[in-house]
């Protein structure tokens, strides 16, 4: 996760850029850097670290147009050649870039770049951004053609601002899939700004506008234009900005939860940054140090709460069939509370979306006293109590959760915990080159698939009408779906306060059947994959006995609406990552029926985000 401000000023722009900087820390410390437009040309200044390092650098400096980054580095990557801006540069031009998100073609457009002569000096995939817009620049009439372009030619989940050579007081901003806002002023006294979210913009703005997929900014002394990929000038709403230092703003967003479904493909980019750069997975992701030794693995213990319990499980499926390690997962509330086998050469892998949660951390503790020694966490917060209390860490980067019920925590979860499977495969030589380029690839599109799935929301909202007024809804999933189907559950009866019941579909014939009738609503995940046809069998069940289905199903399932069965499809079967697809559906019903009802979506009854007791 990157911090990304950029402005035109009255004032020395400078301090300005340094001190949003700081706000945006929290997105990325390794390294920061920020490019000025000069009277010559562009000055670049880079620093390994903390912004305070940047800092340093540029007291004496003075410019009124800026960009700047902070930065969290991939692994091995914490270099002042990895930091941010990129530049491109030759006698005629030069462009400088910052940059948040994952670029899928990345390897693609460098292998265009090198065709055209030009040479990289980091491991990013931002350079290719840089090197590109050059290229695009010097073959249109404007820079705004030019960075229309250049959008047209990236895929992924990005947000982009560039400054130009050929184009004085100008800054483009471009977005897609992950946030970036504007920030301006009614009198115009200190300038226009655009920012990764409006932390960075407090003190310095009264209003902002939240761009959306697609539009390009431009700022310039006369404030800022928004573009359609048409190069055609298009309004967006302006919002009164009202954000201090202790809170975050909602945007165009009813709730908090709403607004961090929809930023999960950005969440995901952020996660999946650590792969960004090379065909192969580091042995080394998970922290370059002798404890992190997964060739002699040969356990993993999972303790986990709630909805990250739920990760634990999905995690189950992919370690065991991947790398081919017996896994336990445990509920960390019940952990400590029995006696238990210690395993030699395992693993102990803590999740929590806030490090804070009493259960996990007294949890990991006991592991501990048992002599597990060797532990991972797996968290959203980097200086919370569980990172702390772990020899490794991956943070997840998923940004500030505010919503009680974990809609993106649980999908940068998910994540991590892929990329754990392969890092133990790869160490335990269980993954090989075909199979780790596949799984890779896969993940690079994923940011995009979750984008194409939230497209499908007006579908999911219309089955709200169904669940509304009932007491009751069965859930149903087969293998790696089945916690999938135990993460739907959990959503609806945080949020809807309707009861709901998850069970893996098999089952259905050994007591639950007993419960379907009329009044029972039954949604169940159809993905097609090799139990799809015992899935058709057990919905086949259900139509027995009148249940009333709703179906979210993979192309090429077989599944098709008729009386009492109502199917949602989703796009080709995404394999191993399945999982982290069809809970977004699942999260969907369960906002848009708590909302129907009027429930209070981000505050429900009896719950808090982080629980600290026990």
């Amino acid at each position: 996760m990157c911090g990304i401000i950029a402005a035109v000023t009255v004032e020395n722009v400078v301090p300005i850029l340094i001190n949003s900087l700081k706000k945006l820390e929290y997105r990325g410390y390794d390294s920061a850097g920020l490019a000025l437009e000069t009277l010559s040309n562009i000055n670049r200044i880079r620093a390994v670290g903390k912004v305070s390092e940047l800092e340093e650098k540029t007291l004496k400096l003075h410019a009124n147009i800026g960009i700047a980054h902070t930065r969290w580095a991939t692994h091995g990557s914490v270099t002042e050649k990895n930091a941010h801006p990129h530049m491109s540069v030759d006698d005629e031009l030069s462009i400088c870039v910052v940059h948040n998100g994952i670029i899928e073609n990345y390897e693609e457009l460098r292998l265009i770049a090198e065709k055209l002569k030009y040479k990289f000096e980091s491991e990013t995939d931002t350079e290719v951004i840089a090197h590109l817009l050059h290229h695009l620049r010097k073959n249109s009439k404007n820079f705004l053609q030019a960075v229309i372009d250049l959008q047209k030619k990236l895929k992924g989940a990005f947000a982009i601002s560039a400054i130009s050579s050929l184009d004085k007081g100008q800054i483009f901003g471009l977005k897609r899939g992950v946030p970036l806002v504007i920030g301006l002023n009614k009198d115009g006294e200190l300038g226009s700004f655009i920012a990764s979210d409006c932390s960075a913009l407090i003190s310095k703005a009264d209003q902002v506008i939240y761009l959306q997929d697609t539009d390009v900014v431009e700022l310039s002394d006369n404030g800022a234009e928004i573009f359609d990929v048409n190069s055609l000038k298009v309004e967006r709403e302006i919002l009164d900005f009202q954000l201090t230092e202790n809170q975050i703003s909602l945007g165009p967003y009813k709730h908090f939860m709403e607004k961090e479904i929809y930023e999960q493909p950005g969440a995901v980019a952020s996660t999946l940054e650590t792969i960004i750069g090379g065909a192969s997975i580091s042995p080394k992701l998970f922290g370059n140090i002798k404890e992190n030794n997964f060739k002699d693995l040969q356990n993993i213990l999972i303790l986990a709460c709630g909805t990250s319990f739920h990760a634990g499980l999905v995690a189950r499926y992919w370690i065991e069939s991947i790398a081919q390690i017996p896994v336990t997962v445990e509920f960390a509330s019940e952990y400590r509370y029995r006696r238990s086998v210690s395993l030699n050469k395992t693993l102990v892998v803590a999740i929590s979306q806030s490090g804070e949660t009493a259960d996990t951390l007294a949890a990991v503790e006991y592991a501990k006293s048992q002599g597990l020694t060797n532990s991972l966490a797996i968290c959203n917060v980097s200086e919370s109590s569980l990172v702390r209390a772990c020899k490794l860490r991956f943070l997840t980067r998923a940004g500030p959760e505010i919503g009680v019920a974990s809609t993106k925590a649980f999908t940068t979860q998910l994540c991590a915990l892929f990329l754990l499977t392969l890092v133990t495969a790869k160490n335990k030589n269980k993954l090989d080159k075909t199979q780790e380029s596949k799984l890779l690839n896969a993940l690079r599109h994923l940011p995009a698939a979750l984008s194409s799935v939230l497209n499908e929301e007006k579908e999911f909202k219309k089955w709200t009408k169904y669940f509304v007024d009932k007491s009751h809804v069965l859930f149903l999933g087969r293998g790696i779906h089945s916690p999938i189907a135990m993460e739907g559950a959990l959503k609806l009866k945080e949020i809807s306060y309707i009861h709901a019941e998850a069970y893996v579909a098999g089952e259905l014939k050994h007591g639950p059947l007993a419960l379907i009738d009329e009044e029972m609503p039954i949604i169940a995940i159809a993905p097609n994959d090799k139990l799809v046809n015992k899935l058709k069998n057990n919905l086949e069940e259900v139509k027995a006995r009148g249940g009333k289905l709703f179906i979210i199903a993979d192309q090429g399932s077989g599944i098709e609406t008729s009386e009492n069965v109502k199917v949602i499809t989703l796009g080709d079967h995404a394999g191993l990552l399945s999982p982290i697809l069809h809970v977004i559906p699942l999260q969907l019903i369960a906002y848009n029926v708590a909302c129907e009802k009027g429930n209070n979506v981000d505050q429900p009854r009896n719950l808090a985000k982080s629980v600290t007791v026990e």
